[in-house]
């Protein structure tokens, strides 16, 4: 018996999200109105909280994938390298936009898992969130 054959076992989906919480880049594609999915490789940093097993991500607050996660919730992601080419499954989920609290945590988080990259990344933000927006992602 494989594995994936075991009664326990990870559904696919399971491991194909834990796979994504590992990487060191994930691919999030957010939805336009009309459907068409608008991919960028981003840092993330898995996290557990009350919506679940997810990860979390930064962003400048005016960007694209904000506004097309205010527009709705529907994102994949999928592990990719740093120039956004997908290596393993995207993952259909849920993303929501953090309050500031969350979002200053989502910064320090990736400060710490980024070494001095991250540090250098999320300076100015972590300074002054007022600009920046965290995401958080949940398989569906």
């Amino acid at each position: 018996m494989t594995e994936a054959e075991r009664p326990d076992a990870p559904s696919t989906t399971d491991r194909d999200f834990q796979a994504v919480r590992d990487a060191k880049y994930v691919l999030l594609t957010t939805f336009k109105r009309d459907g068409t999915g608008v991919g960028t490789p981003v840092w993330a940093v898995p996290v557990e909280t009350d919506r679940g097993t997810g990860i979390r991500i930064w962003t400048a607050r005016n960007t694209g994938k904000v506004k097309r996660i205010r527009n709705g919730s529907r994102v994949t992601v999928a592990p990719c390298s740093m120039r956004g080419v997908p290596t393993g499954a995207a993952v259909e989920a849920h993303a929501v936009l953090l309050d500031d609290d969350d979002t200053r945590g989502t910064l320090e988080a990736l400060a710490a898992r980024y070494g001095m990259a991250g540090r250098l990344v999320t300076r100015r933000a972590r300074r002054d969130v007022a600009d920046s927006a965290g995401i958080e992602v949940n398989a569906a």
